[in-house]
């Protein structure tokens, strides 16, 4: 029999019961054999360390529900949405994907408009007093009436224009998300869903009595054993990287362009956290989103020439049963190379930016993350 597969970009940061929701719809509604994550790897599109490293969160997507896991690389995971979406896309479409389910707040919103109205002009968001996607979103609402605000709309209509460019190799399936909006900063008392941001924020003060209702087992269970992550742990790191490096070598790293190295290596010394470094860089021309990419750029040290390229390889990092024979079935006909297990020849070409991204994770917790492990296998050995 020919399996037919599902896939879903994701960072699972953490995984919780909206995804599972979300893989069992996937399921129903296309009646695939095999749901496929490409998730991100260990740092995310929001410019942020993952919580839980690409191992942990590969297994807490396996318990919950999901198949087989590839990595989305650093080069498309730490990225504006276009080039997340892009990323994603490419990954799942040389995976042989069918359908790419995709969680937004409007899943009826007018793609087609939406995508016959882009300017050919991008120069038109570029000003000094408002944010590029403030510019964007102005744009397309002025052109078409339709309001593109919640962030996973704008994702959503992201992951369309990237399929349409990429000749439409997958089938999208947007599916209208469950419980709370996508950045509340809260969990509501008695909730079964909660936002990905407010889990962090209350796993990383100790508030299992919320966390618990919203995450399964397995994910309660990691969070509550592993050691867990936020800007806070790379502080000190970035820090010395700003006040020793000269402002020419930080201008050479992807995004820190326009003046902005000036000003991170002026806040990087007076600051005494992560969090008042970002309050003096701040302006109104950059969001605090781009602001930790570009952090996460001199942090990885993180060239252009490394970050435009797309995903050159697919990393996998874990899978079921199901998972495994799927991977059997189409690793004669990939377009992109398969990698289980990252050798030194991965790690010194085309893997360089991943191991990097790893070995700056591992300084912080001392768990190996790239060469020489494994994928996953579920159900874990005991």
């Amino acid at each position: 029999m020919t399996l037919q597969a599902a896939g879903i970009i994701a960072e699972y940061n953490p995984f919780h019961n909206g995804h599972a929701y979300q893989i069992r719809r996937v399921r129903d509604l296309t009646g695939a054999d095999v749901v496929v994550a490409a998730m991100s790897g260990n740092w995310v599109q929001r410019g942020e360390p993952a919580l839980l490293d690409k191992w942990q969160r590969t297994q807490a997507a396996l318990a919950g529900g999901i198949d087989l896991v590839v990595e989305l690389p650093t080069t498309s995971a730490l990225q504006p949405a276009h080039l997340f979406a892009a990323g994603g896309v490419q990954l799942l479409a040389a995976l042989g994907c069918r359908w790419l389910g995709f969680g937004t707040e409007n899943p009826e919103l007018d793609y087609e408009t939406l995508m016959a109205h882009l300017p050919q002009d991008t120069t038109t968001f570029k000003r000094f007093d408002q944010t590029y996607a403030s510019l964007f979103q102005g744009y397309l609402r002025e052109q078409t009436g339709i309001t593109l605000a919640a962030a996973n709309d704008i994702l959503g209509f992201f992951y369309a224009l990237a399929n349409r460019r990429q000749g439409d190799p997958l089938q999208l399936l947007p599916l209208e998300r469950r419980g709370s909006q996508h950045n509340d900063a809260q969990i509501a008392t008695g909730a079964q869903y909660a936002s990905a941001t407010a889990i962090r924020t209350a796993a990383l003060a100790g508030d299992w009595a919320a966390v618990a209702p919203v995450v399964p087992s397995s994910t309660l269970q990691l969070l509550r054993t592993s050691q867990l992550t936020d800007w806070s742990s790379f502080w000190a790191l970035l820090r010395y990287q700003l006040v020793s490096s000269d402002v020419a070598d930080l201008h050479q790293l992807y995004q820190v362009t326009e003046g902005v190295e000036y000003r991170l290596k002026k806040a990087a010394l007076p600051a005494t956290s992560f969090a008042a470094f970002m309050h003096d860089v701040k302006t109104k021309r950059y969001t605090y989103t781009r602001l930790q990419r570009q952090a996460a750029s001199v942090l990885l040290q993180a060239k252009p020439t490394e970050m435009l390229v797309g995903p050159q390889y697919l990393r996998v990092l874990g899978y079921n049963e199901t998972g495994r024979a799927y991977l059997h079935q189409i690793k004669k006909h990939v377009s992109l190379p398969l990698v289980s297990r990252a050798d030194r020849d991965w790690q010194r070409g085309v893997g360089a930016l991943d191991d990097r991204a790893g070995a700056v994770r591992t300084l912080v917790t001392g768990i190996d993350q790239d060469y020489g492990r494994i994928p996953v296998n579920f159900p874990f050995s005991k």
